[in-house]
């Protein structure tokens, strides 16, 4: 059975599910709307166990779940959604041992997804030019997954280009979280092995069409595809079963490409697989 540690970073949840983040210290004390308790209280507690303040108001003492940790940890950039840090690493199909190339850094909850996917055999590497995002970023990593030796942190533009390490060995997918994504598409092109895949995220429709249009140029991205994900949750009290009158609607934007030999897809036809026609045809195919 796991126990709250000292220098663990914890949440405490009040009745109406709201989260308090805390970094357990020894000899420290927790306020809260003028009650208190102490972190030795907290400490050697086991997960999501009831505590008492000094005033006797009740919470809940948990290990923050990804979701949770992403929504309340110290941001320099803003950060992604859970419900998109969900579905990148699926749709970049990234995969246990992979080689991920990333721009940019930002406060660090996208890296965190690609390095739960890569596991201790892959390697994520991840460029931002800003070293103020870099720093929030790195504690923000260390603090939820403790010291992570796969990861390759760099202060340069991706913009600019990508670099192979100095194996020379190109990567296995490309994840970009940038305004102009479209400017990273032909190093992407360069540095992605064939049968790589790509993947940006952007909140809008122009940038939407500009990213499209830069993967279509290259020749050597197909299978493009972009989609959004809207999230939205229910309350069920006995018999009385309804939509939550908020939901997570539009956040952005996902494009996915994959690179491929020249010549059997054109762009056009590069995103044949995720319209009507390509339905209708699976639709004809089981029939007959």
């Amino acid at each position: 059975m796991l126990q709250l540690a000292n220098g663990e970073r914890i949440h405490l949840v009040d009745q109406k599910g709201r989260h308090y983040a805390l970094t357990l210290k020894a000899g420290e004390i927790y306020q809260f709307s003028g009650q208190t308790i102490a972190h030795d209280a907290l400490i050697g507690r086991l997960d999501a166990t009831m505590v008492t303040l000094s005033r006797g108001k009740k919470m809940l003492a948990i290990r923050p779940t990804f979701g949770d940790y992403v929504l309340k940890m110290p941001r320099g950039a803003q950060v992604l959604y859970p419900k998109d840090l969900a579905l990148i690493p699926m749709w970049a199909d990234v995969y246990p041992g992979a080689r991920v190339f990333e721009a940019g850094t930002g406060s660090g909850a996208l890296t965190m997804a690609l390095l739960r996917a890569v596991g201790l055999r892959g390697l994520v590497v991840t460029y931002d030019v800003r070293d103020d995002f870099a720093r929030t970023a790195l504690l923000n990593i260390e603090r939820y997954m403790g010291p992570v030796s796969n990861l390759v942190s760099l202060r340069k533009n991706a913009y600019e280009g990508i670099e192979l390490l100095d194996d020379g060995i190109p990567f296995d997918r490309v994840v970009l979280d940038l305004p102009e994504p479209w400017q990273v598409i032909p190093h992407a092109a360069s540095a992605l092995r064939s049968g790589g895949i790509y993947v940006s995220f952007v909140p809008t429709v122009p940038q939407v069409m500009q990213t499209v249009e830069a993967l279509e140029r290259t020749a050597v991205f197909a299978m493009v595809e972009t989609f959004e994900t809207l999230l939205r949750t229910w309350s069920v009290q006995g018999r009385s079963v309804r939509p939550d009158h908020r939901m997570v609607a539009h956040s952005g934007f996902l494009t996915v490409a994959r690179k491929v030999e020249p010549g059997l897809l054109t762009a056009g036809q590069g995103r044949e697989i995720g319209d009507d026609t390509f339905g209708t045809r699976l639709e004809s195919e089981e029939r007959g």
